[in-house]
C-alpha cells in the first residue's frame, strides 16, 4: 500500500515538472477515465465564448472541433490527446476585430484519480490546447495568430444510476501569439481572471457510449460537448 502510494506521488511530481516547462480554458474531460491498457475515443466541440486579454487587447473567442483519444496507463492515470481544427476571433478595445478562419489545432494532457470510493471520485488534471488558424491579410499587412490554452484542474464527481455530475475548480492561462508581417507579440490572458469554476455531466447512452457536457465560468466563458466510446 505504501509503495503504491509513493509511486503515485513520484509520478505526479514528474508529470507536473514536465508539463509546466512546456505549457484559456481547455475542457477537463470529467472524471470518467480508461482503466489500465484501455482506450477511449470520441468527438468533441469546444466553444470559447469569451476570454479577456491583458491591457487593451480586449477579448478572444474560438470555436474548436476535435477527435479524442484517451489511454489508461494505470487505472488511476490516463493520457489524453486530441487533434482537429479551430479558429480565433480577437476583439481589441480599440481598432478593428480580426477573424482568423479555421485551420489546425490539437492538444494533450493527463488526469490522475487519487480518490475513488462509494461512488465518489476526485481527479486532478492538466490540459493544453494550441490553435493555429489561417493567416489573414488586412490592408498591406499579413496577420498570423496562435492561441496557447492551458490549465490545471481539480474535479469531484458523484455516480448516480443514470448520470454522473461533477464540479471543480481550475487555474488557467491563455497566450495569444500575434504576428504582423514578421513582428511577433505574445499577449497573455488577464491574470486577475485565472481562477475558474467547472460544472459538467457524463450521461450514459449505452454500455460503452456516453455524452459529456461541460461549462466553465469566471476565468473565461466556455462550453464543450463530447460523444465518447470505450474500447
Amino acid at each position: 500500500m505504501k509503495g503504491g502510494f509513493m509511486r503515485k506521488i513520484f509520478l505526479f511530481v514528474v508529470l507536473i515538472l514536465c508539463f509546466t516547462v512546456t505549457s484559456h480554458a481547455a475542457p477537463c474531460y470529467g472524471t470518467k477515465m480508461p482503466k489500465d491498457k484501455e482506450f477511449f475515443i470520441g468527438l468533441q466541440a469546444h466553444s470559447v465564448l469569451q476570454r479577456h486579454l491583458e491591457d487593451e487587447y480586449g477579448k478572444l473567442r474560438s470555436m474548436q472541433y476535435f477527435f479524442l483519444i484517451s489511454y489508461g496507463v494505470y487505472d488511476w492515470l490516463s493520457i489524453d490527446l486530441k487533434g482537429g481544427v479551430g479558429n480565433i476571433n480577437e476583439r481589441p478595445e480599440a481598432g478593428n476585430k480580426i477573424d482568423y478562419s479555421t485551420y489546425l489545432g490539437g492538444g494533450y494532457g493527463f488526469r490522475i484519480r487519487f480518490y475513488n470510493r462509494e461512488k465518489t471520485k476526485m481527479v486532478f488534471g492538466f490540459q493544453h490546447i494550441s490553435i493555429h488558424p489561417n493567416t489573414v491579410s488586412i490592408g498591406a499587412s499579413k496577420h498570423k495568430a496562435v492561441s496557447d490554452d492551458w490549465q490545471f484542474s481539480f474535479l469531484v464527481s458523484r455516480d448516480f444510476r443514470k448520470f454522473t455530475p461533477y464540479v471543480g475548480a481550475k487555474w488557467s492561462r491563455l497566450d495569444y501569439i500575434h504576428w504582423v508581417d514578421k513582428n511577433r507579440n505574445r499577449v497573455k490572458s488577464d491574470l486577475t481572471k485565472s481562477i475558474g469554476f467547472i460544472a459538467g455531466l457524463d450521461l450514459p447512452l449505452g454500455d460503452k457510449v456516453w455524452l459529456n457536457l461541460e461549462g466553465q465560468l469566471f476565468d473565461g466563458e466556455a462550453v464543450a460537448a463530447g460523444l465518447n466510446f470505450k474500447f
